[in-house]
């Protein structure tokens, strides 16, 4: 099978889980207005409560869940592919850590969120990333995956626990943003998306742009060299995009792990394992799956909602071990 057929054979099916994805975002939730009420309203109908529900709230929701699910699935992808690790996942490695921490720092600081927060995120991010790659690369870490798991669950408990002091001190701040750190879209509107947005897309681009240079460093940095490509400069420009990306999505919101790690092994089931074949189809996932979680958030407890962050966890946890079993790799 040619490189075109592999890539429409992952885009169809990853497109149509989108749109039912997006449908089910826009037609189900919490309250009282259901499927009916909500077609009724897509169609240009419906009461005035329901057009305030699913124009008003759900609308803006599905906007920034698909916004964070592509940034995080996309990060993913670049980060196993920078540290040649399929369990490099930012919430697992400490970067989504690294983002929050600065986030919470900047509240406690009496800073204003809205306009210092995605700064605050990406630089924590990009802190969290250069930790992370730094431990792929140390003798006997990155060439095995569970060690630099374990080495990220350490530095993520470093920064969660830095996190829980400042919080404790100051309770205005945890008062604030408690639902934040576990990981929702709930509430969001477009003023987040505003907010985030040109941060994700530049993000976006860097990370589309470094594919074919992280595709040859696959093989080897000598090899990637003897291609024409620099290492040293497609790994900064990985953590560039990786620190856009998630610092972009913890920004808006909050700490979602294990999206990075599902979106890229569903993607590679699809394609297979060329990061130039994994990304646009990452596109269509991560929005998917972020999407998909976000309304079961909805349904589980009705009439209340579950945290995302819990749902992509119970999801995520499986894939994980999935994961690690089929790397085949030694028991420590």
């Amino acid at each position: 099978m040619d490189q075109r057929a592999l890539l429409r054979r992952g885009v169809l099916p990853a497109a149509l889980a989108l749109l039912v994805a997006v449908v089910a975002s826009l037609a189900l939730g919490a309250g009282e207005v259901g499927p009916g009420r909500a077609l009724a309203v897509l169609v240009g109908g419906g009461d005035d409560d329901a057009r305030f529900a699913v124009l008003g709230l759900r609308v803006p929701r599905t906007l920034v869940a698909a916004g964070v699910g592509l940034a995080l699935g996309v990060a993913g992808a670049v980060l196993q592919a920078a540290s040649r690790n399929p369990l490099a996942e930012p919430g697992l490695l400490g970067v989504s850590a690294g983002a929050s921490f600065a986030v919470v720092a900047v509240t406690a600081a009496g800073a204003s969120t809205a306009t210092l927060g995605p700064a605050a995120a990406v630089a924590g991010a990009a802190g969290g990333c250069l930790l992370a790659l730094g431990a792929a690369r140390l003798r006997g870490t990155g060439d095995d995956p569970v060690r630099l798991v374990l080495a990220g669950a350490a530095l993520s408990s470093l920064l969660g626990a830095a996190t829980s002091v400042l919080l404790l001190l100051d309770q205005d701040t945890a008062d604030q943003i408690r639902f934040w750190t576990i990981g929702s879209v709930a509430g969001r509107g477009l003023d987040t998306l505003a907010q985030v947005g040109p941060v994700l897309a530049v993000g976006l681009l860097v990370a589309l742009a470094v594919a074919r240079p992280l595709s040859a460093l696959a093989l080897g940095d000598d090899a990637a060299r003897s291609l024409g490509h620099r290492p040293a400069r497609a790994r900064a420009l990985a953590v560039a995009a990786v620190a856009l990306l998630v610092g972009g999505a913890v920004a808006a919101a909050g700490p979602i792990a294990f999206v990075g790690l599902v979106v890229p092994f569903l993607a590679r089931a699809l394609v297979g394992p060329d990061l130039r074949r994994v990304l646009p189809v990452c596109l269509l996932v991560g929005p998917a799956v972020v999407l998909a979680a976000d309304v079961v958030s909805r349904l589980l407890v009705r009439p209340y909602e579950m945290p995302l962050g819990i749902v992509t966890a119970l999801v995520g946890a499986p894939v994980l071990v999935a994961v690690v079993r089929s790397s085949r790799m030694p028991a420590l």
